[in-house]
């Protein structure tokens, strides 16, 4: 039972009242006024709570499911009321890990309703974590007493990657694959055989099939040339390497540079798999410590998010040549290899433009690095202090000698992404279509 602000006002009334009858007559009368008053008030609140138990309100949050990282999450409850108006308090304990309400809702119900309350929560790791009940205030009757109680709600949660951007992902490429972003055949830039055509003014006179040609003029006296249209092959073999090193701990847009790594690996493994390639992922730092076998088909993916969702980065420096070898060693036919680290300059990163370096031209490495935005903005931002001079100047040497890295590894044959880390993923699956419908695997 919590006192309501009307209570309070009575408690000062009362004791207005009080000195005014001490005034009038004596001291000993004001006090005992001033008992008798207070004992009445508590006698009310005391029934005002009692006579709102039996219209307590029903409250049911819905099942939370996996929780995205770094997104808003939306958690539904739904309030049923009695045969009385209700007017409520309602927090929910969610982790405290999770930035969500600062104040409790607050709700009114007319009698016999249903009410469905939503906010968002906004986990910034993950992991599982547990989730408590729900604490209910319900205003009595009269409007002196708040009846204060709790709704065993208490769950564990899990907190995966982002499986939002996924879903949004599995629609654009599901569309794509369907037609509604039309994908023409083209000649001449792909491998796999798609049909034979007539030939036409402009064709390459390289795709003439002679053979088929000449059983037409079996049939035919005149027989018109049969050219080969080619599409990009179809079924290819992408291997994702993920750091999970020193850099990928680091902070990048309130989540760590990690996060956003894997984020970005589970789009392009869901990319990858709508084209009908294998893939697979591996995960080190001093060495492999996750390795999943390329593979193709719906079961990939939800293996790789059960595999990964646990792992999280170490202060340990990457050992980017053995992780190469181990690669080299484990997959003998040509793939996309595309290593999502990050790179501060080319003296710290020699050992990755050496390991990267290995893989041309048995393999196409992709080297993906994650930007810091903050470095950015830094970079560009006015100088109007002393202090903004220097970290503007130091944003700039950075940039640069990332650009010197970058200069480095396309000369050696190597694909380069950098991007802001928080835009990763969707330039990543960008990069990647393009790849395929140019084949340049």
């Amino acid at each position: 039972m919590i006192p309501t602000q009307r209570v309070y006002l009575l408690l000062f009334l009362g004791m207005a009242i009080a000195i005014a009858i001490s005034d009038i007559w004596q001291v000993s009368a004001g006090i005992a006024g001033a008992l008798i008053f207070d004992v009445i008030l508590l006698l009310l609140m005391v029934v005002d709570e009692f006579r709102a138990r039996p219209h307590q309100v029903k409250i049911t949050r819905s099942p939370l499911g996996r929780l995205s990282i770094g997104r808003d999450n939306t958690v539904t409850l739904t309030v049923e009321s009695g045969d009385r108006p209700v007017q409520l308090l309602i927090l929910d304990h969610y982790p405290t890990e999770f930035g969500g309400l600062s104040a409790p809702l607050a709700v009114t119900l007319p009698q016999n309703s249903t009410q469905e309350l939503t906010y968002t929560v906004h986990p910034t790791h993950r992991g599982e974590f547990a989730w408590g009940n729900i604490q209910v205030r319900q205003l009595g009757q009269w409007g002196l007493t708040w009846m204060n109680w709790q709704i065993p709600q208490s769950v564990k949660v899990a907190v995966y990657p982002d499986l939002m951007n996924l879903r949004s992902l599995t629609i654009r490429l599901t569309l794509q694959n369907t037609g509604t972003m039309k994908q023409g055949k083209r000649m001449g830039i792909g491998t796999e055989f798609a049909e034979l055509r007539e030939y036409r003014m402009g064709d390459d006179p390289r795709l003439i099939d002679w053979k088929a040609t000449a059983r037409r003029a079996a049939a035919t006296l005149a027989p018109p040339l049969q050219v080969r249209v080619l599409e990009p092959e179809q079924e290819q073999t992408l291997i994702i390497l993920l750091d999970r090193g020193r850099l990928m701990t680091a902070q990048v847009q309130g989540l760590k540079r990690f996060d956003w790594g894997l984020n970005a690996t589970l789009a392009l493994a869901l990319a990858g798999l709508h084209r009908g390639d294998k893939v697979g992922v591996g995960v080190f730092d001093r060495e492999i410590v996750t390795w999943i076998p390329p593979e193709r088909g719906n079961n990939q993916l939800p293996k790789l998010i059960d595999r990964l969702t646990p792992i999280q980065p170490t202060l340990l420096e990457p050992d980017y040549v053995g992780a190469v070898t181990r690669l080299v060693n484990q997959q003998s036919r040509r793939a996309l290899v595309v290593l999502i680290t990050d790179l501060v300059d080319v003296t710290a990163s020699a050992e990755l433009l050496g390991a990267l370096g290995r893989l041309v031209p048995r393999y196409l490495p992709f080297c993906v690095t994650l930007r810091d935005p903050q470095v950015d903005a830094i970079a560009h931002a006015p100088s109007l202090t002393v202090a903004d001079g220097y970290n503007r100047a130091v944003a700039l040497d950075l940039l640069a000698q990332r650009q010197v890295a970058f200069a480095q590894l396309k000369q050696k044959g190597v694909l380069v992404l950098d991007a802001p880390a928080n835009q990763i993923s969707n330039q990543l699956v960008d990069r990647y279509l393009q790849l395929k419908a140019r084949n340049q695997l």
